[in-house]
């Protein structure tokens, strides 16, 4: 039984059931990074959400077309190309290109397509001509603007109302426009930036109007699921309603919003901006993998996740001792006759409550509770026997709940043939200091050695004739 899927809907405040019926395609789309630097771990939260989501919808029996975006034009990027002396074009594709093999090394393989801003120039001109002829834009000196007080709901996705922008404003900041939350949709051409032609002038497009076209683009006037940061909620998820909705004639953009709360480093959000970021070539030299995807899993999506060091290291431990009963069932197996305690019971509760986490807008700690009970449950078997009853269904199941998640028990070993002698010779040195620990009686030393060779990939089996250990692979 798979259940009923719910998830929370910014829109609505509240959980919903998602209500399409198998077989049927799931449409998602996600804001992705804006590609003047290098990718860092803030990155990865809607990230890990589209790819669970995905994993998830599919496993309920749904096809999903996930699309998420590239913003390749921007003044930053211009600043970035401007000052490297280089075509904007080759600074959006080099950080493009980091954001995609770093999604690569975390497994986060579910996006069906990856799509550019300035790949959509057409369908965005299409949208903006439209809204100038419908009324709800206006030209402005080379520049087009929306005007928000044409769209009756302007403020529903973030509960603002107009009132409030308006009292809050600081009108001398462009006294041009209508009303100041009124936002740019097209911007007119300045010299030595990059342009485009257009019906209403030579320019580029604002930032929030590139979304819409390509939702509409791919995806027509409605789209299931539209994910981003919390920090879009306004102005940019709210501005892409208004266009999207005036623009179609008022039907729904979206019928789930879903936002991740934002990664934060001693409670400040981490951006570029705030130069507090953490790029993923300096985590990853540090951390395997896994490592930071089981870090990211660990919190709710829609709770802030702090940022830290040692909250890094105590998952990668606590990562371990998923790995390490994985890896003493899959050699249980080796063993001949089963017998002892059984962990079918183990294996379907652990199903029950891992699906009921799932459906439940997509609560990964609770998922990860549910593996350590069987990861538990699995080890007291162990104990008892050398090859419980249900040990080759029970490594199916885990294998196939630690998919779910996109954990991979082992990863593929990748250090040169020089560096692996170094590391087996430093493995041997390590073993010689656990057997004299054991011989000695110092149990949580042993077992400690034990869990970090196994957190880095040596698999230990302790036999009558000593220990025996492996590289774990795949």
């Amino acid at each position: 039984m798979t259940g009923r899927f719910y998830i929370h809907n910014t829109l609505t405040r509240r959980k919903e059931l998602f209500t399409k019926e198998p077989g049927e395609t799931v449409t998602l789309y996600t804001c992705g990074p804006t590609v003047y630097d290098y990718t860092h771990i803030g990155h990865l939260r809607p990230a890990l959400v589209t790819d669970i989501l995905c994993r998830w919808l599919r496993h309920l029996g749904y096809p999903v077309h996930a699309i998420m975006n590239f913003t390749d034009i921007d003044d930053r990027i211009i600043q970035k190309a401007q000052a490297e002396d280089l075509p904007f074009e080759a600074i959006s594709q080099r950080y493009m290109e980091d954001f995609i093999e770093n999604m690569g090394r975390l497994g986060m393989d579910q996006v069906s397509q990856y799509i550019q801003a300035t790949h959509h120039i057409p369908a965005i001109t299409r949208l903006v001509e439209g809204l100038l002829q419908q009324g709800y834009a206006y030209p402005l000196e080379g520049d087009v603007y929306f005007d928000v007080t044409r769209f009756e709901r302007y403020g529903s996705l973030s509960g603002r109302t107009l009132e409030e922008l308006q009292a809050g404003a600081r009108v001398q900041v462009d006294e041009r426009k209508r009303h100041p939350a009124d936002f740019a949709l097209w911007k007119g051409a300045k010299e030595g930036e990059p342009y485009w032609e257009a019906p209403f002038g030579p320019g580029r497009p604002g930032w929030h109007i590139e979304c819409s076209a390509m939702v509409i683009e791919h995806f027509g006037p409605q789209v299931d699921f539209h994910l981003g940061g919390d920090d879009l909620i306004f102005p940019h998820h709210e501005n892409e309603i208004a266009q999207s909705e005036c623009f179609t004639g008022h039907h729904p953009f979206a019928r789930y919003w879903v936002h991740n709360a934002m990664v934060q480093v001693e409670g400040e959000k981490m951006s570029k901006s705030l130069k507090n970021f953490v790029t993923l070539r300096s985590l990853l030299s540090r951390h395997r993998p896994q490592t930071l995807r089981f870090f990211l899993l660990a919190t709710h999506y829609r709770k802030p996740l702090q940022y830290s060091e040692e909250g890094l290291e105590e998952a990668g431990r606590a990562f371990a001792r998923l790995q390490n009963a994985y890896q003493r069932l899959e050699e249980a197996l080796a063993y001949g006759e089963e017998g002892g305690p059984s962990l079918e019971e183990a294996l379907t509760q652990a199903r029950e409550d891992f699906t009921a986490a799932l459906n439940d807008d997509l609560n990964t700690p609770a998922a990860l509770a549910a593996l350590f009970d069987l990861a538990r449950a699995i080890q007291k078997g162990l104990r008892e026997h050398p090859r419980p009853r249900g040990s080759a269904a029970a490594l199916e199941g885990f294998r196939e709940l630690l998919g779910l998640l996109g954990l991979r028990v082992a990863e593929e070993q990748t250090a040169s043939p020089q560096q692996r002698e170094k590391a087996e010779e430093l493995v041997e040195i390590l073993l010689t200091l656990r057997q004299e620990a054991r011989e000695a009686g110092q149990w949580l030393l042993a077992d400690r050695i034990r869990d970090e060779l196994s957190r880095v990939g040596v698999a230990v089996e302790d036999t009558p004739q000593g220990p025996r250990w492996k590289w774990r692979h795949g």
